[in-house]
């Protein structure tokens, strides 16, 4: 049945599952709420701004058919009150498609800061949940018997989800910033089962943990430089650890590079360089908000296999305080 022949496009996704269960990104700050529902935007450290609205768009391993696409939708506020306990809040919405299988979210999320004053260092709990739909393209499945009636059907299930995160940043110096934090993105665990009376086939949905770890330094020509790293894991892939960085220059420009790598300890190994680099529109041009645009190249490539090739990334993002 169609399960049989399902199962070597199932066993290249399991190869990626950490991938695109949950997707990477190459700027994965530009992310970061995604990935960790207590998480600061980066124009809060980088430019004061508590309220941030962005888009991206992902096209992973460019010129394998059926490589993923990813989109998402963003918004996020931090209320700046005082001390005690203050609400950062938001939302997002990702679709993401690979080969014949996708998926669509839409997610909220609420916490609450713990700090005398969350502009200069908090700790920051959060909770984010959702529906989710899964779904299975027939029309890209291949079939032994040509017709058959499997192959005509497109099958789709939706799902609650729930994620949670922990995070901390703390001014250091002169204004400088230190953040950590650990989250589980996609806490259920489904075993998602599709059947009719033709046949039957299941995809495991499995939790995703990251951690985030991250230093600004600022300068006083009003450049500055993010130093930054996040690891991935999940229970049947390889560790991925990410190191990155990115300097703002005193003009609207940024540029940055990093590299991350994900093996096991007895099994394959595999490695990706990347480039981004970007426009500021703030201040200095005369906008009392934000606007940024950011461009990311990666290429992979694996001690296994053939090479993955590589991966374009573009994140628009507008940000203001209020």
């Amino acid at each position: 049945m169609i399960r049989y022949f399902l199962l070597p496009i199932l066993l290249l996704i399991s190869l990626s599952v950490s991938a695109q269960q949950l997707p990477l990104f190459t700027q994965y700050r530009e992310n970061a709420t995604i990935i960790n529902p207590a998480a600061m935007e980066s124009d809060f450290f980088a430019y004061g701004n508590n309220v941030t609205l962005g888009a991206s768009y992902r096209a992973q391993w460019v010129g394998i058919s059926g490589s993923p696409r990813t989109q998402t939708i963003r918004g996020s506020f931090l209320s700046m009150g005082g001390a005690g306990v203050n609400l950062t809040a938001g939302g997002y919405l990702i679709n993401d498609v690979t080969g014949p299988t996708g998926f669509t979210g839409f997610y909220g999320r609420v916490g609450g800061v713990l700090g005398a004053d969350p502009e200069y260092s908090g700790l920051a709990i959060g909770i984010s949940g959702g529906m989710v739909q899964y779904r299975i393209d027939a029309n890209k499945v291949n079939v032994r018997d040509v017709g058959d009636p499997v192959a005509a059907q497109d099958n789709s299930q939706l799902f609650p989800d729930l994620g949670v995160g922990i995070y901390f940043y703390n001014t250091v110096g002169d204004n400088n910033y230190f953040y950590v934090g650990a989250s589980a993105p996609q806490l259920f665990g489904l075993n998602l089962l599709f059947e009719d009376e033709n046949g039957d086939f299941s995809v495991e949905r499995i939790r995703h943990y990251y951690a985030q770890l991250g230093y600004y330094i600022f300068f006083d020509n009003d450049s500055f430089v993010e130093l930054s790293s996040w690891g991935k894991y999940v229970q049947g892939a390889p560790f991925n650890i990410d190191f990155n960085i990115r300097y703002q220059l005193p003009t609207a420009l940024w540029i940055g590079t990093g590299m991350g790598k994900g093996s096991t300890s007895t099994g394959p190994k595999s490695t990706n360089f990347h480039i981004d680099a970007g426009v500021v529109l703030g201040e200095a041009a005369g906008f009392d908000s934000t606007i940024r645009f950011g461009y990311g190249f990666d290429y992979s490539f694996s001690s296994f296999g053939p090479t993955a090739g590589s991966t374009h990334e573009v994140n628009l993002t507008y940000s203001f305080s209020r």
